[in-house]
């Protein structure tokens, strides 16, 4: 909501905001932006407003309410977003893992190229008033992509996550089918995902990877510590070699994905070539730093396959060192549908710490532990905040904290630790 909030005002709108009265990380930007943030009331509620209301609240919230009996507007944020999504050439790009990652890339680069509003899953939104293209993340979760009706989508993959809400792996693929049975032009599809190559759609589907048979492919490849470069074709056009200053394969593909899109909508390839080689990520997404002599890699990666990605990084950015994976399982249903495969993931380590497993608003407990992840994985300790002191002796090794509930507490208080005994 604050980063649709940005866009919203960016494309010259008068915006103002509720919420609770706890300052939050996503207030500051919003104050910046000359976006004031009310106390709940539903006084704050004038004539003629449009409400968007988040996903969070019910319709029998008082300001909702309260709207509804002064006639005003009442959206919901797809609804918003939809709206966004129709003045502009539009890019959603949807995924069960890679979501962020892609958008940001996409976001960076063609916003330094041509006019580009773009909503991060981050917390990231800008808004430009005379921008071509709006770039944003399409969440699969409860089918709110299903809201939109962009010109392209692009599709890194598909898996079964979310169990509290998909039945299976065949139930995902179907909201991703009628996702793409909503968009105008083309979509970009990996092209190793078996589940992407049998989608059924209306528009052509262009795939990328590193495959004869994909459309656009990345060729000889070269990974080191400084990033990967590699020669993307279209077919059997050549359309130049690339560079990134980000690690594991996925970040080649989320990259072909961004020259994929850039070369079907004509813009010029020479200027996302140089905006592409200057990306340096996003937020909790590989993020990397120093802690006097340990290296810590913060990631939002909570799924098998997100594990495998971000673990297949850090060994390419640092093939000499140790990788120690500190992992905090983000809900009972989805550890419990995965189990064996977050044992084999967190098994490619050198070292795995397991938190206690964070829950969500929705589920407080389960059938699951986080013992019965420690024995898929051989030597893998438990974690708990009185211990952190234990990561302190990997000395010019690298942390990997992995996780999406409150695992940044844990390395918030790693860091102190560390300060402390450099005094």
């Amino acid at each position: 909501m604050a980063a649709l909030a940005r866009v919203l005002k960016g494309l010259g709108n008068n915006v103002s905001g509720s919420d609770i009265d706890k300052e939050t990380f996503t207030q500051k930007p919003l104050v910046a932006a000359g976006i004031p943030v009310l106390s709940f009331n539903p006084d704050n509620l004038k004539p003629g407003m449009i409400v968007v209301k988040g996903n969070a609240f019910p319709d029998d919230h008082p300001e909702v309410v309260r709207a509804k009996e002064m006639g005003l507007t009442v959206q919901t944020y797809p609804q918003t977003v939809e709206q966004v999504v129709n003045n502009n050439i539009s890019i959603g790009i949807a995924g069960a893992h890679g979501k962020t990652s892609t958008t940001g890339l996409l976001a960076h680069v063609f916003a330094n190229v041509v006019p580009t509003s773009y909503l991060i899953g981050d917390g990231v939104g800008v808004g430009e008033s005379d921008s071509r293209f709006f770039v944003f993340e399409a969440d699969e979760y409860r089918n709110h992509f299903l809201a939109y009706h962009p010109d392209y989508a692009i599709m890194t993959n598909i898996d079964f996550d979310h169990p509290d809400f998909f039945k299976d792996i065949d139930d995902v693929r179907s909201s991703f089918e009628q996702f793409g049975r909503q968009v105008k032009k083309g979509i970009f599809a990996y092209g190793d995902d078996e589940n992407l190559r049998k989608l059924q759609v209306d528009v052509p589907i262009y795939y990328y990877g590193t495959s004869e048979n994909d459309d656009f492919r990345a060729t000889n490849i070269v990974r080191n510590a400084q990033g990967s470069s590699y020669d993307a074709y279209f077919r059997d056009q050549k359309l130049g070699r690339f560079s990134i200053q980000l690690y594991g394969e996925h970040s080649i593909l989320n990259s072909l994905a961004v020259i994929a899109a850039a070369y079907m909508e004509h813009v010029d390839l020479d200027q996302i070539k140089k905006e592409l080689a200057n990306f340096k990520g996003v937020k909790r997404r590989f993020s990397v730093k120093q802690v006097g002599d340990i290296t810590v890699v913060d990631d939002y990666a909570h799924h098998p396959s997100e594990i495998k990605a971000t673990i297949d990084a850090a060994r390419q950015k640092f093939p000499d060192k140790q990788i120690i994976a500190v992992f905090q399982p983000h809900t009972y249903s989805r550890l419990q549908a995965y189990l064996p495969e977050f044992g084999k993931a967190l098994s490619k380590t050198d070292k795995t710490y397991i938190l206690p497993i964070f829950g969500s608003i929705r589920e407080h407990s389960g059938h699951v532990s986080d013992d019965d992840l420690k024995a898929l994985i051989p030597g893998s300790v438990e974690l708990t905040m009185d211990h952190v002191a234990d990561l302190c002796q990997y000395h010019s090794q690298v942390l990997v904290f992995m996780g999406a509930g409150d695992i940044q507490k844990y390395e918030e208080r790693f860091a102190q630790l560390m300060k402390d005994q450099d005094k």
